[in-house]
């Protein structure tokens, strides 16, 4: 057999080992996988509601256990009403319950924006007010790291915190970001509409601006519900 032939053999059966190896890690690994991604969501929803902090990391049993005590999953119809899974339609929206002593104390709406360079992705909590927010977290984006990355740092998140989603005449005008410090760019009346925004990245804020708004326009006909007191 020539060296040649050779030469093409071994690096068939090279191919296929390495093929099989890889199959049998990706296939090993899913479940490690689900799980990991199921641990970072429910993270998510309870930092933006307050329930565990960045200063420690949390186990996977008190995030779990959480998660199950205080976090309840369902959707919306286009009317704002509350619909369990069983009974879901194709247009319906998912939205996360914080409930506490049978009462629900705020809820979590999922958050996919456009970004400088890619996709967004976190939760928006806000208080059973229907007005205020009660937290913001990020857990996906391609944004520069140390400019528009910030956006995934607590200290951007933090400022979302009791900030509020109407105007002082009831009218609905979203959250925004500034751009720099808010405090002498934006009317004093309107600081609470606003949250600081990033130096240098000013068009990350703009986008995700965009996206925090659209993505509450959508879940408008629920917090509506909380603010005429129809949801308990």
């Amino acid at each position: 057999m020539s060296s040649h032939i050779k030469s093409i053999l071994f690096a068939v059966v090279l191919s296929i080992v390495c093929g099989s190896l890889l199959t049998l890690a990706s296939t090993g690994l899913r479940e490690y996988q689900l799980r990991n991604i199921a641990f970072d969501k429910q993270k998510n929803i309870l930092k933006s509601i307050g329930l565990i902090e960045d200063k420690k990391a949390p186990s996977l049993e008190t995030v779990s256990g959480l998660y199950a005590d205080h976090i309840k999953k369902m959707w919306i119809d286009f009317q704002g009403k509350l619909v369990p899974k069983e009974k879901k339609g194709e247009n319906d929206l998912p939205v996360y319950l914080y409930v506490k002593q049978e009462k629900i104390q705020a809820y979590i709406i999922p958050v996919h924006s456009r970004g400088l360079w890619g996709k967004i992705a976190g939760y928006l909590a806000i208080k059973n007010d229907g007005t205020t927010i009660s937290g913001f977290t990020v857990y996906s984006h391609q944004e520069t790291p140390g400019l528009g990355g910030e956006i995934e740092k607590r200290w951007f998140q933090k400022n979302f915190a009791d900030k509020k989603i109407m105007d002082d005449k009831g009218n609905f005008v979203s959250i925004t970001i500034a751009k720099g410090a808010v405090q002498g760019r934006i009317p004093t009346s309107r600081h609470k509409n606003f949250v600081d925004g990033i130096s240098g990245a000013s068009m990350t804020g703009k986008f995700l601006s965009a996206g925090l708004k659209r993505t509450l326009i959508e879940y408008e006909p629920l917090s509506e519900r909380f603010r005429k007191n129809e949801i308990k």
